[in-house]
C-alpha cells in the first residue's frame, strides 16, 4: 500500500546513518527540562522535545560553534571539537536567567499557557490513561467545561456548546472532520494520532485573535520532530497501532509515520443490540520535515483514513420505567445498514526565517471526504410490562403487549466535500513586543445527496406526517388516503463556498509597578460567498475583536490573574445551513457570542510536592443563534437565526503530583445554558449539563513500582433527552439520567528508559515494553445517550426508552517502543 511508503523510507534512512553525534539534556536553573529549546550551528540545529532532550547529528573531522537558545534565557555559545565517524557524546546544559533582559518579564513555556489560560496535557499521560476511545478527546473529556456523554466518540461540547464549535489544530494545520456521522459507534479513528504527539494544549474559551472563528474552544497540536530513529507498536483487543520516526545524517531530513487499525466490536456486542458488525476502521499519517538552511524549512503532513462500517442489527431488548412500572421494548430486525467514509489530507508548510525578528509561513492544505449512508431497516416492535415475579420462570420477559408496531427506515446518503486552504502568517518582534497576522482563503465544494424516509406503523394504522391542522383520530377514524412517510428528506446540493479570512494581533510584556504582565489584543475579519445550483449567491462579513490581560503579583504566593474576552462569530459551516427538509439556506447569519472569561492560577506545595489550582469563571450572550438537535452525535440545524442563548459557569482544576512521580487532577465543573426560540421563554439547550466531577489518577505499588495503576472517573449531570421529529422542543424537557463512568487500567512495566537491560538481555533492544489490562465502565454504570419515541397509536401515548451505551469491558493491551 502506498501509505507504507514513509515507513520503508525512513527505515533506509536509518541504515544509512553514519554521522557522529552529540545528546543530552538541556535544563533550566532549577534542574527543569525545557521544551522547545533551539540548538543550532551553522549546517543545522534541532529542537528539544517534551522531555528536555535532545540528538543533533554532526559533520565528522570538524569543528562546530553551538548555539542553544531560549526566549528569555541566557543564551550558551561553545565550540565543540571534531568528532570522528560513529562518535556519541552526551553534553547536558543549563539555561540561566538572561539578567540583561531583568526589565522584561520572564515566561518560560509553562508560565506561557498559564497568562494564556491555556491548558497543558503531556503526551505520555495521553498514551497511559485508559478510555474506550483513548487518545487527546479522552483526557480533554475528564477537564473542567467539558463534556460528553459518549464514550465511543471523540466529540465533545465545550461549556454549552456543541460538537461544530471546537478548533482543531496540528501543527498551525486546521483540521476538518467527516459529515455523515451518525452515533459513535460509526466514528472510528480521531484525525490525531497520539503515537505522533509533542505538544497538546487546549483553550475552554476566551482564545486569542490568530485561531480561526469558532464560539467555544481550540485543540491546538504540535506533532513530533524526531532527532533519532525510533519505533513503537501497540497491540490490544480494540486494534493495533505502529510508527516509526527518524532522522537524515546531515540531520535536515526528519520524519515520522502511523499507521492505526481500530474494531469496536468489543464494545458493540457488548451492548443490548444483538447483530452481526463488521467495523474496519483504519488510517495511515506521516509528518515529514526538511531544513534547508537555518532560514528555510519545509514540512508535510498527510493522512489517509479508510472507514467501512457495516451493521446488522437482530434483536433488542431495553427494560425501562421504574419499579413499580417497569416496561420492556423488545424489536425484531431485518435489514443492513453498510457506511463508508474516506478521507484524504494532504498540507504542506514552508518556514522562512527573515531576521531574528521576522519570521514568515505559507500552509496550504486540502481535504477530501467521500462519505455514504446506505440502510434499510424494518423494526418490529412490542412494548409492554416485565415480569418482576422473581421466583417465576419467565422473569424479566414482557408477559403483556400494551402496543406493537413497525417501523420502516431508509437511507441512500452520499456526499463528496472538497476543501483547500491557503494561509499566510507571520510574527514581527520589537523589544517586548511581539506582532502576529495571517491572511487565509478557504474553497469548500461540497456534493451532497440526502434521499432518506421513515414509515411509522402502530397497530396496523399507518401513523400520519405531523402536518398542521391535521388531527390524529385513528384507530377510531382511520385515514384512508395512500401511505405517506412519516419523514421524507430527497434533496440534491451542489454548494461552493469561498471564505476570506484575516487577523492582526499584539502581544506585550512588561512590569506594572513591580508585578508581571502581558497584554494581547487583536481582531480577526471573515468574509464568505455560498453559491451553487439554485442557491441565490449570498456574501456576509463579520469583524471578531478579542483581548487577554494577565499580571502576575510580586506575591509571596505564586499566583496569576486572567481577563479575557472578546466578540466571537461562527460562520455557517454547510451542515449549518442545510435545514430539515435537505434544503440550503444561504441567508443563514453567523452566531455571534459575547465572551468574557476570569481566571486565576495558584500554584503551592503539599507534602512538599507542587500543586496548581486553576479557576475560571465565565459567561456567554449568544445571539442569531440556530438552533439544532442532537441524535447521538448527528446534528441537525434548523437553518435560521430565530433564537438567543446564555451560558454561564465555574470550572474548578486541581492538578499535581498526588502520588509522588505522577500526574494526576481533580476537576469540578458547573455550568447553565438556556435558549429562547421565536421569543417563547427559555428552555435548556441540548448541552446544558449543570454539574461535572472528574478525577484522573495516577499510581504505582510501593513495593512494586514497575506496576502501575489509572483511573479515569467522570460524573456528569444528566442532559436534555431530546425530542421526537419534528416535535415541539418545548413539550419535551426531561432528562436523561446522570452518567457515571470509571475506566481503569492495570499496567506492569517491563522495560523503560529508566531501567535499561545490559547487551544479550532480549529486554536490551525495548526502551519500553509493558503489559497493560483495562477495565472500561469498572461499576457496569447503565448510562444512555439519547432517547427512541416509540409511538402507540391505540393507546395514544408516546414512550421515551433510552438507548443504552456500552456496559462492563475488559481489554488486553500490550506497548512498545524501540
Amino acid at each position: 500500500m502506498s501509505f507504507l511508503l514513509p515507513l520503508f523510507l525512513l527505515l533506509s534512512i536509518h541504515v544509512h546513518s553514519q554521522s557522529a553525534k552529540i545528546q543530552g539534556i538541556v535544563l533550566d536553573k532549577n534542574d527543569t527540562p525545557i521544551p522547545g529549546a533551539n540548538l543550532s550551528y551553522a549546517e543545522g540545529g534541532t529542537q528539544t522535545n517534551e522531555n528536555g532532550y535532545y540528538s543533533l547529528p554532526l559533520p565528522v573531522g570538524k569543528e562546530v560553534v553551538l548555539k542553544i537558545t531560549y526566549i528569555g534565557l541566557k543564551k550558551i555559545e561553545l565550540t565543540i571539537p571534531a568528532l570522528e565517524a560513529g562518535q556519541q557524546e552526551e553534553l547536558n546544559f543549563v539555561l540561566k536567567t538572561d539578567v540583561e533582559e531583568i526589565g522584561v518579564v520572564i515566561i518560560d513555556s509553562k508560565r506561557n499557557t498559564r497568562v494564556e489560560g491555556v491548558t497543558t496535557i503531556s503526551p505520555e499521560t495521553i498514551r497511559k490513561i485508559p478510555g474506550a476511545n483513548a487518545g487527546v478527546e479522552n483526557l480533554l473529556k475528564t477537564l473542567p467545561g467539558v463534556t460528553s456523554n459518549n464514550e465511543l466518540s471523540s466529540q465533545y461540547a465545550v461549556r454549552g456548546g456543541n460538537y461544530d464549535e471546537n478548533l482543531v489544530y496540528v501543527n498551525e494545520i486546521q483540521i476538518y472532520r467527516p459529515f455523515l456521522i451518525r452515533s459513535g459507534q460509526q466514528e472510528g479513528l480521531s484525525f490525531v494520532n497520539t503515537d505522533l504527539v509533542r505538544n497538546v494544549e487546549f483553550s475552554a474559551g476566551g482564545f486569542q485573535a490568530k485561531y480561526g472563528d469558532k464560539l467555544s474552544s481550540v485543540l491546538d497540536i504540535s506533532y513530533r520532530r524526531p532527532v533519532d530513529f525510533g519505533a513503537s507498536l501497540d497491540l490490544s483487543f480494540l486494534g493495533g497501532s505502529v510508527s516509526v520516526e527518524d532522522v537524515s545524517k546531515n540531520g535536515k531530513f526528519s520524519g515520522i509515520a502511523g499507521i492505526r487499525y481500530r474494531d469496536n466490536s468489543l464494545f458493540v456486542n457488548a451492548k443490548e443490540t444483538e447483530t452481526k458488525f463488521k467495523p474496519r476502521f483504519a488510517d495511515a499519517q506521516t509528518y515529514l520535515t526538511y531544513q534547508f538552511n537555518n532560514k528555510f524549512e519545509l514540512s508535510f503532513l498527510g493522512n489517509v483514513a479508510i472507514n467501512k462500517y457495516d451493521y446488522e442489527p437482530l434483536t433488542r431488548q431495553t427494560n425501562f420505567g421504574t419499579l413499580s412500572d417497569p416496561k420492556a421494548l423488545l424489536i425484531y430486525y431485518e435489514g443492513q445498514e453498510k457506511d463508508q467514509y474516506e478521507t484524504y489530507f494532504g498540507a504542506f508548510k514552508a518556514t522562512y526565517k527573515v531576521s531574528e525578528n521576522y519570521s514568515a509561513k505559507l500552509i496550504a492544505s486540502a481535504y477530501n471526504t467521500q462519505e455514504q449512508e446506505h440502510f434499510d431497516i424494518l423494526a418490529q416492535y412490542r412494548l409492554g410490562e416485565v415480569n418482576t415475579d422473581i421466583g417465576s420462570e419467565d422473569v424479566g420477559e414482557v408477559e403483556f403487549s400494551e402496543g406493537v408496531g413497525s417501523q420502516l427506515t431508509h437511507a441512500r446518503n452520499d456526499l463528496d466535500a472538497l476543501i483547500i486552504n491557503i494561509q499566510h502568517l507571520g510574527t514581527i518582534k520589537a523589544n517586548k513586543h511581539q506582532i502576529d497576522y495571517g491572511l487565509k482563503y478557504t474553497h469548500e465544494d461540497i456534493r451532497d445527496r440526502v434521499n432518506e424516509y421513515e414509515i411509522i406503523d402502530s397497530a396496523g394504522f399507518s401513523i400520519r406526517p405531523p402536518l398542521d391542522g391535521f388531527q390524529n383520530n385513528q384507530p377510531y377514524n382511520p385515514y384512508n388516503a395512500p401511505i405517506a412517510p412519516y419523514n421524507n428528506i430527497k434533496a440534491f446540493n451542489s454548494t461552493k463556498i469561498d471564505r476570506f479570512q484575516a487577523f492582526a494581533q499584539w502581544s506585550y510584556k512588561t512590569l506594572v509597578g513591580e508585578s508581571e504582565a502581558w497584554f494581547n489584543a487583536g481582531v480577526r475579519s471573515h468574509t464568505w460567498n455560498i453559491s451553487g445550483d439554485q442557491i441565490k449567491s449570498k456574501t456576509q462579513q463579520v469583524f471578531s475583536p478579542r483581548a487577554q490581560f494577565a499580571i502576575k503579583p510580586n506575591w509571596e504566593k505564586d499566583m496569576i490573574f486572567r481577563i479575557s474576552g472578546g466578540l466571537y462569530y461562527q460562520p455557517p459551516f454547510y451542515r449549518a445551513l442545510r435545514d430539515s427538509t435537505g434544503l440550503v439556506r444561504p441567508q443563514v447569519k453567523a452566531q455571534k457570542s459575547t465572551h468574557i472569561v476570569l481566571g486565576n492560577d495558584y500554584i503551592f506545595k503539599l507534602g512538599g510536592r507542587p500543586f496548581t489550582l486553576v479557576s475560571e469563571a465565565y459567561y456567554k450572550a449568544i445571539t442569531d443563534v440556530n438552533p439544532y438537535t442532537i441524535e447521538n452525535v448527528r446534528i441537525r440545524y434548523r437553518a435560521r437565526n430565530n433564537a438567543e442563548a446564555y451560558a454561564y459557569g465555574l470550572d474548578l482544576r486541581l492538578n499535581g503530583e498526588f502520588v509522588p512521580g505522577t500526574e494526576s487532577w481533580v476537576s469540578f465543573g458547573y455550568m447553565k445554558t438556556e435558549e429562547n426560540i421565536n421569543n417563547r421563554g427559555y428552555i435548556a439547550r441540548p448541552t446544558d449539563q449543570r454539574l461535572k466531577f472528574a478525577v484522573l489518577f495516577q499510581d504505582y505499588v510501593p513495593a512494586i513500582p514497575a506496576l502501575k495503576f489509572y483511573l479515569n472517573m467522570v460524573y456528569n449531570t444528566g442532559l436534555p433527552g431530546g425530542s421526537p421529529s419534528y416535535a415541539d422542543p418545548y413539550n419535551y424537557q426531561t432528562r436523561l439520567r446522570d452518567y457515571r463512568r470509571a475506566d481503569a487500567g492495570f499496567s506492569y512495566v517491563l522495560a523503560d528508559r529508566d531501567n535499561q537491560y545490559p547487551a544479550g538481555h532480549w529486554l536490551h533492544r525495548f526502551k519500553e515494553l509493558s503489559i497493560g489490562f483495562e477495565i472500561f465502565n469498572l461499576f457496569d454504570n447503565q448510562n444512555s445517550i439519547t432517547n427512541t419515541f416509540v409511538r402507540d397509536v391505540y393507546t395514544k401515548s408516546l414512550y421515551a426508552v433510552p438507548n443504552y451505551l456500552s456496559p462492563r469491558v475488559f481489554n488486553l493491551k500490550f506497548a512498545m517502543k524501540f
